[in-house]
This record gives C-alpha cells, structure tokens and sequence, in this order.
C-alpha cells in the first residue's frame, strides 16, 4: 500500500538534503511537532510507515497537513533498517543529496540540519570521506545527554562536547538525527535488514569505518530525543532501559556482530564486556526481571547460532 502527497516548492537551508522519518504507531502529537520542526530545514521529507494501526494510517493519509510529505506504507512492522532502506531509496528517487534520519520521537532545534550541514561541508573540504554527522541528542528524562563514543585500544573514549561548537570522531552514531550524503551511503552498503533493530547504525558505522570512511559527532547540532523505556534509577543516576524484547534484539545482534570476522577484535572485547554488565544489571533491575532475563539468554541463543531477521 502506498501513499504520497506533494512536495512543497521552496528552497530552504538544506536544499538537497532530504529528511526520512520512519513511523511504528507513533503518538500523532510529536510526530506533528517533529514534522513542523523540520519542514523549513530540507528540501522535503519522506514518511515510511512500518505497519501502524489504521487510525495513524488515517491520520498520515490526511491530504491537508500543515507540513507537507511524501508517505511510504510497508503494511506490516519489516524492521527499522528496511524501513530506513526504503526511505533512502526513495529520497534518491527525488534527487537528494543527503538524508537526515528521524525516529518518530525526535524533537530537533531549529538550526540543527543547517549545523549538521556545516559540519559534513567543512569535513569533505579537508579531504575526509564522511560515512555521517550526527546530532548532539537529550533525553529529558536522563541526567545527561549521551557522549560520542571511540574504542581506542582496549579503552572507550566518550566525548562529551565541552565545547558547544565541536565536531568530534565516533565510530558511530545513533541514527536518529544523523545526516548521511548518499554517494557515502552507496560506498557503504544498505543498513542490514536481518538486524531488525538494535545495533542496525552501530554495525553500519562501523562497516563505514572499514571501507575508510568516518562517523562524527557536531556538538553544535541537538534534539531532544527519548532513547527506549521509561530510565532505571540506580545509586542518583539514571540508565536506559527497554522492553524484554528489544532487549532480545539488542543481545542477539551484539553477539552476530562478535561473530563478523571484519569487527576488530579490540571492539569485540570491550562491547562483550559492557554487554555482560548490561546483562547483570537488567537480570537484576529491570521488571519483569525473570522476562527480562530469558529474553537477553535467548537473544544471546540465537546471535550464536545466526538466527537473525523479525522475532515471530
């Protein structure tokens, strides 16, 4: 099933750059925010829905929205990264440039695809191969936003932007708010769609990286975005947490990611070795904890084996 609604005439700041903003039975009320957030900083923007409820297919079907934009239905939930394979798809079809990933949830500042802009610019002008720039991204209900992160040895290097302006290296970077041109997109390769969700942009990231090109992080760029459930407060400080079976996907697919002979080995070592405090942790705090507990083992269970793709 399809849908689509014309694109605005109107040259804005990201001329060329498209947004693609990847819906699952969002709440209408930050979808619409987000959409007037960005409507005046691309060119135009693409919604790909992954099998929402009828009521939000009615509400994305409206042909009168304040903010314009061309809608993409898959009919059933195929997974974010081919969800967001198809909306890179599709903005190539309409001449883009550069794509800018949103989750249905991101609440972007006004300049932010201009600062992510800035950024690539300035990169590929001193001769980088620029896999993505990422945006600096708050989650209201933590206690600080989340650093870019570097594995260097058998060490994890957080920058955490002490200067407003900075552009830092990160060997990856959350795809929601991470704008990517798409000759680098081309050079890399789709995101895995036998990944679902869960290190879909870590694994991209870093495959970039391997073919020499380079992630980073613009200090300068922020949204607000709410990473997974509701935190876990623990000893003052406050840790993301997610539903047994995203944390299903998230075991499963670091473990196929150690099994990858291209990961570098040190990166292996030091995601295994925060993957077993997140599995102590969530055993131990998050509720249902026995729910918890079986789906991180059988995610674990079927990242050994290969068993990848959709949990049926």
């Amino acid at each position: 099933m399809t849908g689509q609604l014309s694109m605005p005439a109107r040259k804005p700041v990201g001329e060329g750059t498209y947004a693609v903003i990847v819906t699952y039975n969002p709440d209408l009320t930050k979808l619409a925010a987000l959409l007037e957030a960005i409507q005046n900083q691309v060119a135009g923007t693409v919604v790909i829905d992954n099998g929402s409820p009828p009521a939000t297919v009615e509400w994305l079907n409206v042909k009168d929205h304040p903010t314009p934009f061309m809608l993409r239905l898959l009919g059933e939930n195929k997974g974010v990264a081919h969800a967001q394979n198809r909306g890179l798809a599709v903005a190539r079809e309409l001449g883009a440039e550069n794509v800018v990933l949103f989750d249905q949830d991101s609440r972007p500042s006004m300049d932010m695809v201009a600062r992510l802009l800035e950024a690539l610019v300035d990169r590929q002008a001193a001769g980088i191969k620029v896999a993505a720039v990422g945006a600096r991204y708050l989650d209201p209900r933590q206690d600080n936003p989340p650093p870019f992160i570097r594995i260097v040895g058998l060490r994890l290097r957080r920058s955490c932007c002490s200067e407003p302006g900075a552009v830092v290296q990160a060997d990856y970077l959350v795809s929601s708010g991470c704008l990517i041109p798409l000759s680098a997109a081309d050079a890399v390769g789709d995101l895995r769609d036998e990944l679902f969700i869960d290190y879909v942009d870590i694994e991209w990231g870093l495959r970039a990286k391997s073919k020499g090109y380079f992630c980073f992080g613009a200090c300068g760029a922020t949204m607000l975005h709410d990473l997974g459930e509701q935190p876990i407060r623990f000893l003052g400080k406050t840790y993301p947490s997610h539903t047994p079976l995203r944390h299903f996907y998230h075991f499963r697919n670091a473990v196929w990611m150690y099994r990858q002979p291209w990961v570098p080995l040190n990166w292996k070592c030091v995601d295994a070795y925060r993957l077993l405090l997140k599995y102590g942790f969530y055993s131990a705090f998050a509720r249902p904890r026995r729910e918890h507990w079986w789906m991180m083992t059988r995610g674990i269970g079927h990242g050994l084996v290969g068993s990848m793709g959709r949990l049926e």
